[in-house]
């Protein structure tokens, strides 16, 4: 046995004990392998994004102006809820999640299923908080590499929240009349 194989070996089982030890006293699983898998695929994303702007001499802008951050922060906000709750995006879920029935307006109750990585992934892509950093960091990207494009994009989503919330607004006005 390598001393490599040996320290991996170790390390995976200290892995699998904190992970009992963790979750000692929940029924629910958790999986912290794939939570730490797919944090380790973000920061491989985001080391090679920076590492291609490095590369190609991109250059990153110096700040964002209160209203671009304003913007960002809608559009980032419906882009994880069309990505995580949209009926229309369910295909994308559904090898990691199972239909339950709607949970409000335009949007899916779905359960999260199966064990380990594919449970991981499947909290990633039905929980909008969770999808927000991934988003936020791929409008960030755009920003560098297509920042006219992604402004488009930003701009139409960023309207489609403000949409969004004068439909709520609609609906609560046509309640408090009946």
């Amino acid at each position: 046995m390598t001393v490599i194989t040996h320290f991996k070996d170790k390390l995976a089982g200290l892995a699998r004990s904190e992970g009992r030890d963790y979750a000692a006293g929940s029924a629910d699983e958790r999986p912290l392998a794939g939570y730490a898998a797919t944090m380790s695929v973000y920061a491989a994303v985001v080391a090679a994004i920076a590492a291609t702007a490095r590369a190609t001499g991109r250059d990153v802008p110096d700040g964002l102006d209160l209203r671009q951050v304003a913007l960002s922060a809608a559009a980032t906000h419906k882009l994880s809820r069309l990505l995580a709750k949209d009926p229309v995006t369910s295909p994308l879920r559904a090898p990691f999640t199972a239909y339950q029935g709607t949970a409000g307006p335009a949007e899916l109750d779905e359960e999260v299923r199966g064990t380990g990585g594919r449970k991981a992934v499947g909290e990633l892509i039905s929980c909008p908080f969770c999808l927000g950093v991934w988003v936020a960091t791929g409008l960030a990207a755009g920003q560098v590499f297509l920042p006219r494009t992604t402004r488009m994009a930003i701009g139409t989503l960023a309207a489609l929240a403000g949409a969004d919330l004068l439909q709520y607004a609609h609906a609560w006005l046509q309640q408090q009349t009946s």
